[in-house]
């Protein structure tokens, strides 16, 4: 059924008058009589009676008016919806991160604008260690990715990587600790300690970082527990598990009996990777634009 025949219709139910119709579709009164005629033909039943002096809807006209609105809204829904898509306005965004990437204030601040501008775009965050992210990108079930890793990750063809910032690394203690007191703690000077790392199975980035920030200083981390996530993490480092390294912007993380210090030495900074298709969607690159000004903040 074609679109122009049911806005021909319904003008002319609204009117009444073929010859104002017409005038206000921007025709003639003959092609509008013929195209109404094709209408009721293709449906198999008359929606007007005519007569010299007057022209109104008959049973059928009646029912089917509303349904020809519903129908004409709909469609006109379906257009609008479509460009909105096309213009990156409207659909879904799946991203994958760590969840210590959301403590990064231009992270947090970039989803914040990407969400006030595109309110129609669903954000599906999903908490995915890198190894799960790298698949997921790859087989497209992904839209981005963010992960920590010391190095540009190994990707699939169609993937890129770029660098989004860099963070100090921090040394994670007890407030009581004999180096608690310093300014900054070289990383040479923990080589006796004990050590409370992510679970590797859940690639956080920074297990990589701690074995080679020890190893660059010449020794070998005693790792005596693994933990879940970040909160046990901390946990365990309040009650003298041990410590750990953490990226700065975790730091934020408040324990009573925990202090934060800043790592002393050569690479001691925490990279975090944005991954994406070479070719992404319009809305991914709309939320890649988010993080320029983030970051310059």
């Amino acid at each position: 059924m074609d679109l122009r025949h049911l806005r021909y219709f319904v003008r002319v139910a609204e009117e009444l008058h073929f010859g104002r119709a017409a005038t206000q579709l921007g025709i003639s009164q003959p092609p509008l009589s013929q195209q109404i005629r094709a209408l009721e033909d293709e449906l198999g039943v008359a929606l007007f009676e005519r007569t010299s002096r007057r022209v109104r809807l008959t049973e059928a006209g009646e029912i089917f008016l509303p349904e020809a609105r519903k129908a004409l809204q709909q469609a006109d829904h379906a257009a609008e919806v479509a460009r909105r898509a096309a213009r990156g306005e409207i659909g879904e965004l799946a991203l994958g991160l760590l969840s210590s990437v959301l403590f990064v204030p231009a992270v947090a601040s970039a989803l914040f604008r990407f969400r006030q501008a595109y309110p129609a775009i669903r954000l599906d965050l999903r908490e995915l260690s890198l190894e799960a992210q790298l698949e997921a990108l790859a087989e497209g079930d992904l839209d981005m990715g963010f992960v920590r890793s010391p190095e540009p990750p190994e990707l699939s063809h169609g993937l890129m990587a770029t660098l989004m910032l860099e963070e100090e690394m921090v040394v994670a203690m007890r407030r009581d600790h004999p180096l608690a007191d310093r300014a900054t703690v070289a990383v040479a000077d923990l080589a006796e300690e004990s050590f409370v790392l992510y679970e590797r199975r859940l690639g956080a980035g920074f297990n990589e970082q701690l074995i080679r920030m020890c190893r660059a200083a010449g020794f070998e981390p005693r790792v005596i527990q693994e933990s879940g996530g970040i909160a046990t993490l901390l946990g365990l480092v309040s009650a003298g598990f041990g410590i750990t390294f953490l990226a700065r912007s975790l730091s934020v993380i408040h324990l009573d009996s925990l202090v934060y210090r800043p790592l002393a030495g050569n690479d001691t900074l925490s990279r975090l990777w944005m991954i994406r298709p070479v070719r992404p969607s319009l809305a991914c690159r709309q939320l890649q634009a988010m993080f320029v000004p983030a970051l310059a903040g």
